[in-house]
């Protein structure tokens, strides 16, 4: 099929962009790397009245770094996250995220922030997004404001930003040195979206857990940061038996649904498996980072 017809515009300013979002409100779509707005646009599952292109809009591009957080913009691409080599852990684990997402001419156009604005399932940046709690920038008529990953998903395809209001980037924290992360999805083929993706980061402190976070894609209707799970480690020697309990709670604490190829069970015990080899060899790189200090 082909889409229904629309109007097209490439403002160049964010004031523009915003201007247009709030005279067209839900008429209107946004166009950034259009990887998957525009499969549903060929589909007529998505007919906006208006696509707004920000690819020419100033300001919306590159990494800024402070001490504490890294800012990507809202034309940050996977590509450019594949690359990333700055001083952090951060900047792994995108490395490590980055060539699971799709393939190459999609990891050149998509970005970061148009996967977190399109809220699916089982897109892997939204599952570190929801472990690291990063923070979406938005821009509205009304100023600026910032929405925690907690409180950004509202379900599938759903997010908290308004039909007036433009992400212009994403803030996520640093992790500091000693920070060991990992990643790992299981899916039936690479072109498959993942049944089960997990995100992990960890800080040991005199052989102790002293810091944990784990994300969860496709667990639920919403990406997951399993914080009981995390409980579970704080305090704790990263060993076998600490690890195979927060696994196993990761597990419980999913609601994953159906799907032709996995059943709920069979999902569950996926996303243990994942849970528990990414703990246990973030474990082990902390601890040998630390050893090495």
């Amino acid at each position: 099929m082909k889409p229904a017809y629309f109007d097209y515009v490439a403002p160049p300013s964010v004031a523009e962009t915003v201007s247009l979002l709030g005279e067209h409100g839900t008429e209107a779509s946004v166009l950034a790397g259009g990887q998957s707005l525009l499969i549903e646009m060929r589909y007529r599952r998505r007919r906006p009245a208006i696509l707004i292109d920000v690819n020419r809009v100033a300001g919306l591009s590159g990494i800024a770094l402070d001490p504490a957080s890294a800012r990507l913009g809202a034309l940050v691409r996977h590509a450019d996250l594949e690359r990333a080599r700055f001083a952090d852990p951060l900047a792994a684990l995108f490395r490590l995220v980055a060539p699971n997402v799709a393939h190459p001419p999609i990891r050149a156009r998509g970005t970061f922030a148009g996967s977190l604005a399109w809220a699916h399932p089982a897109a892997e940046w939204c599952a570190l997004a929801a472990a690291l709690n990063a923070e979406v920038e938005l821009r509205g008529p009304y100023g600026e404001r910032r929405v925690p990953a907690g409180a950004w998903f509202l379900g599938p395809f759903t997010t908290a930003r308004l039909p007036d209001e433009l992400v212009t980037g994403v803030r996520l924290p640093r992790l500091g040195p000693g920070t060991a992360v990992r990643f790992a999805e299981h899916r039936r083929t690479h072109a498959s979206f993942a049944l089960a993706a997990v995100v992990v980061a960890v800080r040991l402190a005199a052989e102790r857990v002293a810091w944990v976070r784990i994300g969860l894609a496709n667990a639920a209707d919403v990406p997951l940061r399993a914080v009981e799970a995390e409980a579970v480690l704080i305090g704790e020697r990263a060993g076998p038996g600490p690890i195979a309990e927060a696994a196993e709670v990761a597990g419980t604490e999913a609601d994953p649904v159906e799907e032709p190829y996995a059943s709920v069970p069979y999902r569950r015990h996926v996303l243990r498996t994942l849970v528990r080899r990414c703990l246990t060899e973030a474990a082990e790189a902390a601890a040998a980072e630390a050893a090495n200090r």
